[in-house]
Parts: C-alpha cells; sequence; structure tokens
C-alpha cells in the first residue's frame, strides 16, 4: 500500500517560538547593512541564531529533526532568514547543509560528537567548489590522512568551526574516489584564506574566500562515510530546494520592501504601480507553492522510495522556476522604486546585488537538459508525471 502524507504544515513547528523567530528575523535585518562590506562577516547575526537555538534545530528531538520528514517547516525557516539578510542565509543553509549530510552517512558515535558541537554552537558549512589546484587526502598509514590543495567559494572562511571539506582520497598513487572529511579547524594547523579575489558584486557578508588546507593532518574519525558518498541521489541534486527558498527569502522580501516604499510615497493608487505589486505577489506566491510542493514530494518520495531521478527532477524545476520568479521581482522592484529607491540607506540596491549574486548556483544550463531528459523519458501522462 502507498503511503501518503497529508497536505504539508508550511508554518514554522510549535515548538519553535514565533514571537522569537520574528524578533530575530527583525534583528538579522537590522544588522544587514552594516555587515555588508567585503571581508566582513555577520557575527552577531549568528550569535542570534545560536541564543534561539536554531543552529542545532535540525538534530535530533529538535523542532525539525533531519532524520525525520520536516523539509516544509525547514524551507520555510530558510526562506524567512534569507528575507532578513541572504548572506546569513547563505552560510545558515551551509550549516543545515552539513549536518543533513551527518544524518545520512555519519557513524552513531560521530553523529554524537558533531551533534554535541552544534548543540554548542558551532558552526558547519560545506566546501564543494575547487579549481585547478583542488584538494587531495593523501592516506599515511595508521588511520592518519594528510591535506593538499585549496577550495574557493568557501561562505563563512575562518568563521567556520567544522567545515566539511571534499577531495580526492588517495592511498599511494591511487585515488579511491570523492571523499568527505570535517575539519576541526582548533585540533589543526592554522589554514590560511585569500580573500584577494572576493571582490563581489553582492554577497559581502557571506565571506567566501579560498582556504589552503595543505598540511592539515586529520585521522579516521576526521572522515565523513565513504567515498562517493557525498553525491548520493536524490540527497546531493535533491538539497537545491533549500537555497532555492533562501534565495525565495529575498524575493520576498523587496516585495514587501516596495509595497512600504510606494505607501510611505501614497503612490498605490498609481494603476502601473498596482500593476507591479499585483505581478510581484503572484510571483512571490507561486514561488511558496513551489518551494511547498517541492518539500512536500521530497518527504513524500523518501517514504516511498522513489526513484531518486524523479526527486531531483523536481528539485531542479524548482530551482530553475525559483530564479527565474527572482529575476522578475527584481525588474520589477527596479521599475517601481526608480533611482531614488536605489540609493543607500535603502535596502533595495544591497538585496539586489545580493541576490544577483546568489542566483548563479552551479550548472543552469544542464540542469534544464536534466529536466527535459527525464519528461521526455518517462512514459507516464503529463498528469501523472509528479504524482
Amino acid at each position: 500500500m502507498t503511503t501518503r502524507l497529508s497536505a504539508p504544515d508550511t508554518s514554522l513547528p510549535p515548538s519553535l517560538d514565533n514571537d522569537a523567530i520574528n524578533d530575530l528575523l527583525a534583528e538579522i535585518a537590522s544588522q544587514a547593512a552594516e555587515s555588508d562590506v567585503e571581508g566582513d562577516f555577520p557575527v552577531d547575526s549568528f550569535a542570534a541564531l545560536a541564543e534561539v537555538g536554531l543552529l542545532s534545530v535540525t538534530l535530533p528531538g529538535q523542532a525539525l529533526d533531519g532524520s525525520t520528514v520536516n523539509t516544509p517547516g525547514l524551507l520555510q525557516l530558510l526562506k524567512r532568514i534569507g528575507g532578513a539578510n541572504l548572506a546569513v542565509g547563505r552560510v545558515y543553509e551551509g550549516h543545515i547543509n552539513a549536518l543533513h549530510l551527518i544524518h545520512l552517512v555519519a557513524s552513531n558515535a560521530q553523529k554524537r560528537g558533531w551533534f554535541a558541537e552544534a548543540q554548542d554552537h558551532r558552526l558547519f558549512s560545506v566546501w564543494n567548489t575547487q579549481a585547478n589546484d583542488g584538494v587531495r587526502i593523501h592516506a599515511v598509514g595508521n588511520g592518519r590522512y594528510v591535506l593538499e590543495g585549496c577550495k574557493t567559494f568557501c561562505s563563512g572562511a575562518g568563521w567556520i568551526n567544522r567545515p566539511l571539506v571534499t577531495g580526492e582520497l588517495m592511498d599511494g598513487q591511487t585515488a579511491r574516489g570523492w571523499q568527505v572529511c570535517i575539519i576541526p579547524t582548533e585540533q589543526v594547523q592554522p589554514i590560511p584564506q585569500d580573500d584577494s579575489f572576493w571582490k563581489p558584486l553582492g554577497m559581502r557578508a557571506s565571506a567566501s574566500f579560498k582556504m589552503d588546507f595543505t598540511g592539515v593532518e586529520l585521522t579516521d574519525d576526521d572522515l565523513l562515510g565513504q567515498p562517493g558518498d557525498y553525491y548520493q541521489q536524490p540527497h546531493f541534486s535533491g538539497g537545491a530546494i533549500r537555497f532555492a527558498a533562501v534565495q525565495l527569502g529575498g524575493a520576498e522580501s523587496l516585495f514587501e520592501h516596495t509595497r512600504q516604499f510606494l505607501r510611505d510615497l501614497n503612490r498605490t493608487g498609481d494603476p502601473f504601480q498596482k500593476a507591479r505589486l499585483a505581478e510581484m505577489a503572484w510571483l512571490v506566491e507561486s514561488g511558496n507553492q513551489w518551494i511547498n510542493s517541492a518539500a512536500q514530494k521530497t518527504d513524500q518520495w523518501f517514504l516511498e522510495k522513489t526513484d531518486p531521478a524523479k526527486t531531483v527532477t523536481y528539485a531542479n524545476m524548482t530551482r530553475t522556476a525559483i530564479e527565474g520568479i527572482c529575476t522578475r521581482v527584481m525588474q520589477l522592484t527596479e521599475q517601481a522604486v526608480g533611482a531614488r529607491g536605489l540609493l543607500r540607506p535603502l535596502p533595495f540596491e544591497r538585496i539586489i546585488r545580493d541576490l544577483t549574486l546568489y542566483l548563479r548556483q552551479p550548472a543552469p544550463d544542464a540542469t534544464i537538459q536534466d529536466i527535459g531528459a527525464y519528461v521526455s523519458t518517462h512514459s507516464e501522462t503529463a498528469h501523472d508525471l509528479w504524482h
């Protein structure tokens, strides 16, 4: 018999104090402009996230326990944090992503250790992007390893306590596969960081520097899972719905700020402005429908052990749709507020810069091709494709 979930609950879990969350989001939003500096990091915002328990919210027994099906509530939380500050949302999503991978493949002993560190406000992240000088993990015997090479776009850089780093596991001259490790930063030699290339259009406060891990020594206890586990589907590509939720938060924030801006100028009676607000309203709501549906289907298909390709394709459609929604909302915002609205200290130019950069996710063309390949090779009717 097929298991069926009830309609997704898109509100935050009742065990999360909504008043505290609302106060937190207002605090993060108020700090966003101050931390919008190359080389800076929103330290105070993450201290506030830790204080209300959101660094540990996906741990066992918590409101969004990652070992159960809680994706609708998680995406709503990610969206709201992104709406307060996209740079904070980006780094926070990386923290959640790392904890998700620990839930999936860590040993019980590793889970106890790493979850305790998250409970103690240690900040995790996932650093996978690299260039020609990428990371190799050299096995040197007796359960010990030495790292060589660099990662780029390491969001959070030196502020991350437990970076999850991927690299080619080497046994002598033999490559054994793509391995994940989690680095206890205070227990290894200092990790040099290069911020010279970090001159971004937006997301300045995400501090996405280049990090050089050459010479870092680890043990078996620091290796997460087996070679190849990182790319397990649907978890690898299906996680795109999380960053899409953060991105949608930026679009929703632009919509809200635009409404308030036009009210303050007494321009809401203008027929062209009403048309822009109308389009923004249905775009943002369609984005909410996308992430809510993706969340519900992700959980449903996980319980039913559905073909991972189906989950991945739906996640790819979701990230692609959200990209288009956000792009159009930015265009409408710029038209609605005009030049005067794009001046600091108003938040529009910062949010637009941040969202423009954040939307540049890996392999958008390949993502679209994969969607086309799936729908062209499956025999279900259009009505039944996603049921």
